[in-house]
């Protein structure tokens, strides 16, 4: 199956841009978005599915709720190469604890069979360099779960009332958070690249992002003078370009592709050989193709709470068909790695999604079971600095509670 999208003009290139206030820049993180992705796409494409009947229109756009369930008997064109569940510890979130407990994860998945493409198998991290070197680079791609259950987890360097954390105080946090193999960040604001590089453990590495795309050379530039005084390129195993541009209707498909190869030509001129992407969330990239030619793979956010029809046990399995989803649409060209996904441990009931410790806690649980390998968590702390957003959840994604 393939999904092509018909997009209305006028309704992305009003907002083209995602650019600093001209106040000075804000914190280089949403502050509320993930709660509008459906009425976000709704309103902007109309997707055509081409089967073996031909193109056939359908009457809403694609979303989570609109197409028919995938399980692990059913005939899809393609098969994504399948997470590897993971035998270590899971972890367990607390709403009001600063530090992680632990529950065993299941030792098999019920994802359904691989393709004779399989993603990467689990290695072990080597340290960082101590001086940074001229190039390098890792492979967003590569590796596994650590003994937390996931690839990594999102981080924000930010006070409750919105100041900018300390140094002291990001090393405090990430002392909390070594069983993460790779700390995800949004931008470059608040010395946050420096501070981590100086906080995180040698076998850590760094998934780092380029928030404003009106200044992709500053973004690379503050990336690249962190990495020579604090680390090495291969501390890196991504670099993010912009964070969901086409869901929030900041740019068009084309425009997301220039950002990505602006970003790619600074990012080597600085020294930097690795993986290079433009995030977006799965709705986004099924409705808009296009995005698959211009990233070194997938990056995609997906929540299952927003799904609303799906409890807080299924997350993983609902995560894992939208991992499936992105994979066909994009003709299996290339690997998906799950950015973000996570679930709200406080907020208001939204159809069958119920935020609650507990709840947080199981689907944290199944999401590192079914899809740990390639996914990093949603978040690390919560975000008390966010407004309350839709349903009330933004602020109660922090698996580790408030810091």
């Amino acid at each position: 199956m393939r999904f092509s999208n018909l997009i209305a003009a006028t309704s992305l290139l009003a907002g083209a841009t995602m650019a600093a206030p001209a106040g000075g820049p804000v914190h280089q993180h949403h502050r509320d978005k993930r709660a509008v992705v459906t009425d976000t796409i709704q309103a902007k494409v109309t997707v055509v599915v081409t089967g073996a009947s031909g193109p056939t229109t359908l009457d809403t756009a694609y979303t989570a709720s609109s197409v028919s369930h995938v399980t692990q008997d059913s005939s899809i064109s393609l098969q994504a190469p399948v997470p590897t569940s993971t035998t270590s510890a899971s972890a367990a979130t607390s709403g009001s604890s600063t530090s992680a407990s632990t529950s065993a994860a299941a030792s098999s998945s019920e994802a359904p069979s691989s393709s004779s493409s399989q993603a990467p198998s689990s290695a072990s991290s080597s340290a960082s360099a101590s001086a940074s070197s001229s190039t390098g680079g890792g492979s967003g791609t590569s590796g596994g779960a650590g003994s937390s259950g996931f690839k990594g987890i999102t981080y924000t360097p930010y006070n409750s009332d919105g100041s900018c954390k300390s140094l002291s105080q990001v090393q405090s946090d990430l002392s909390k958070l070594e069983d993460y193999p790779i700390l995800r960040l949004y931008g470059t604001d608040c010395d946050q690249v420096a501070n981590v590089l100086q906080a995180k453990s040698d076998s850590q590495k760094v998934f780092l992002g380029v928030y404003y795309v009106d200044d992709i050379s500053g973004g690379v530039q503050t990336i690249a003078e962190a990495i020579e005084a604090h680390g090495s390129w291969d501390d890196v195993v991504t670099v993010s370009i912009g964070n969901e541009l086409v869901n929030d209707g900041e740019a068009t498909t084309s425009q997301v592709g220039s950002y990505v190869e602006q970003g790619r030509s600074a990012l080597k001129s600085a020294g930097y050989t690795g993986d290079v992407v433009s995030v977006d969330t799965f709705i986004a990239i099924i409705n808009n193709p296009d995005l698959c030619q211009y990233s070194d793979y997938m990056a995609i956010n997906a929540h299952a709470y927003f799904d609303k029809n799906t409890a807080a046990e299924n997350a993983g399995t609902w995560l894992l068909e939208q991992i499936q989803r992105v994979y066909e649409a994009c003709d299996g060209s290339k690997q998906i790695i799950v950015t973000e996904s996570g679930w709200p441990s406080k907020g208001e009931t939204y159809g069958v999604a119920v935020p609650s410790e507990d709840n947080q806690k199981a689907a944290v649980k199944n999401i590192a079971d079914v899809c740990g390998d390639d996914t990093y968590v949603f978040t690390a702390f919560n975000d008390l600095w966010k407004s309350d957003g839709a349903y009330g959840v933004e602020k109660w994604f922090g698996i580790l509670g408030s810091d």
